[in-house]
C-alpha cells in the first residue's frame, strides 16, 4: 500500500467516541433533623395512645374526644407525622429513589392500614377505624405521586395548595359529604363515629406543607446536592425510633394493651 493511499485512509477514518459516563442520582444521604422530627411525634404518640389506654380500662376519666387539650395534642401529633411524610417524599424525589422502593413503601402502609381496620374491627365494633392516618398517608402518597407527573410539586404549589386545603378543611362543610362514600373527604356537617378519623381535608395541607418545605430547603441549599446533613447532637435512640416509625406505630398499642389490660384486672380483682 502507498504511503499516500495510508494517509489517505487514516485521515478519514473517525476518531473513537469517548465512553458516555453514566449519570448518578444524588447519594442518599439522612436528613437528621426529620428522623428527629418523626422520633419526637413517636414518642409524643406513644405517650398519648398510653393515656387513651388508662382512659379505657377506667383508669383515667379524661374526654378525650372533646377537651381542648387532648384534641390539640393529637392535632400537634398527627401533624408532625403528616409533615414529615410530605417532606420524605420531596426528599425521595431529590435522591432520585427508585420507583419500585416508593411503591413498595405505600403498598407496606396500606397493607398496615388494612390490618388498623380489621384490628379494630374486632375491638371497637362500632366504630371501626375505616380512615385512620394510615389511610390518609397512602391516599396522601399517591397524590403527592401525582403531583409530581403533571410537574406540579415545586416548593411554591405545594405550599399554595398546602395552605388551601387548611384552609378548606377548617371552614368548608356541606351535608353533600355526609355520604359514607364521601366522608373521607373531610367535608361533613358531624364528626363519624369512628375510632380514628384522619380525612384528606385538612390534613393533606400539612403534608403539602412539610413537601414545599423541604423541596425550599433543597432549593436553598448551597451544598453540591442540596442533601448532606451536618453531624447531629440529637440522641440515636430518638433517630432510631425516627427510622422505624411505622414498625413501632403497628407494635405499641398491641404491647400497651397486653401490659394494660392483665394489670388491670389484677388489681380489680
Amino acid at each position: 500500500m502507498s504511503s499516500r493511499r495510508a494517509r489517505r485512509i487514516t485521515a478519514t477514518t473517525p476518531a473513537p467516541r469517548p465512553h458516555a459516563l453514566p449519570t448518578t442520582p444524588p447519594p442518599v444521604t439522612r436528613q437528621h433533623w426529620l428522623d428527629g422530627l418523626r422520633g419526637a411525634a413517636v414518642l409524643a404518640m406513644i405517650a398519648y395512645h398510653a393515656a387513651y389506654d388508662l382512659n379505657f380500662l377506667g383508669w383515667l376519666h379524661q374526654d378525650m374526644n372533646h377537651d381542648l387539650r387532648w384534641r390539640i395534642a393529637r392535632s400537634l401529633i398527627l401533624g408532625s407525622f403528616l409533615f414529615s411524610v410530605g417532606a420524605a417524599q420531596a426528599l425521595a424525589t431529590h435522591q432520585q429513589t427508585p420507583a419500585a422502593a416508593r411503591w413498595r413503601r405505600i403498598g407496606k402502609i396500606a397493607a398496615a392500614a388494612l390490618l388498623v381496620t380489621l384490628g379494630s374491627a374486632l375491638l371497637f365494633p362500632q366504630s371501626i377505624i375505616w380512615f385512620g392516618v394510615l389511610h390518609a398517608i397512602t391516599l396522601m402518597s399517591l397524590l403527592l405521586i401525582a403531583l409530581q407527573k403533571a410537574r406540579l410539586d415545586t416548593a411554591r404549589t405545594s405550599l399554595l395548595f398546602g395552605f388551601i386545603a387548611l384552609i378548606l378543611g377548617n371552614v368548608g362543610s356541606h351535608p353533600l359529604f355526609d355520604s359514607p362514600a364521601l366522608a373521607w373527604l373531610g367535608l361533613m356537617t358531624h364528626a363519624p363515629d369512628t375510632e380514628d378519623y384522619v380525612p384528606l381535608l385538612p390534613w393533606f395541607g400539612l403534608c403539602l406543607i412539610g413537601h414545599g418545605f423541604m423541596m425550599w430547603r433543597l432549593q436553598q441549599s448551597d451544598r453540591p446536592d442540596g442533601t448532606k446533613s451536618s453531624p447531629t447532637r440529637l440522641p440515636h435512640s430518638l433517630l432510631w425510633l425516627g427510622r422505624h416509625s411505622l414498625a413501632i406505630y403497628l407494635l405499641h398499642q398491641p404491647l400497651l394493651l397486653a401490659i394494660l389490660i392483665p394489670l388491670r384486672h389484677w388489681t380489680a380483682a
